[in-house]
């Protein structure tokens, strides 16, 4: 059985994007970077929302310049991915299928039978996978800055118990936190 996994990169209050949907605060450094290719490499499928989808499509056609960019790029393109969404007509990268509702027990189906990790990607998809008790790790990268408000990393309303599995800090002052749900 494979494990789905959620990760997010958050400021020090807990936000994905402050209240006017910036993220440039959470760009990571070379050394976080890396960290976070090598965590990616097993995921076989990526799940996810439109608005999250719209943002990671862009690694399709990233170039090759920088090798840790590179990489990355490479290891996002290899993995299938998932859409949720209503509203988009279409998807516009490989390996992607577009459904229009999210359905837990489609992903319980998938977790039993993928033979690579799963990534729920975006807050408010992960919401729905983690309260009914899919997401088996949640993987936070907390940044050193306050941003007051905005998208939440993690859902309201949700109580679970967490175990700590890893915990790292980077140079520049980031925290990785890898923690296993239930």
């Amino acid at each position: 059985m494979s494990e789905l996994v959620y990760t997010a990169i958050t400021s020090l209050d807990g936000y994905v994007a402050d209240e006017e949907g910036t993220f440039d605060w959470s760009v990571p450094d070379a050394q976080v970077h890396r960290f976070v290719n090598d965590l990616e490499r097993p995921i076989g499928t990526y799940l996810y929302g439109r608005r999250m989808y719209e943002v990671m499509g862009a690694w399709e056609t990233v170039g090759d310049g920088d090798p840790v960019t590179a990489d990355y790029a490479q290891i996002w393109r290899a993995a299938d991915k998932v859409v949720y969404s209503r509203t988009l007509a279409t998807v516009t990268t490989a390996r992607t299928r577009l459904e229009r509702d999210f359905d837990a027990a489609a992903v319980a189906r998938l977790k039993r039978v993928a033979d690579r990790q799963i990534s729920v990607a975006g807050p408010t998809l992960a919401a729905a996978a983690i309260a009914p008790g899919l997401v088996d790790e949640i993987r936070l990268f907390v940044n050193p800055v306050l941003v007051g408000g905005g998208l939440p990393a993690l859902p309201r309303g949700v109580r679970c118990r967490l175990t700590l599995l890893d915990a790292r800090r980077f140079d520049a002052g980031v925290q990785y936190l890898r923690y296993r749900v239930g």
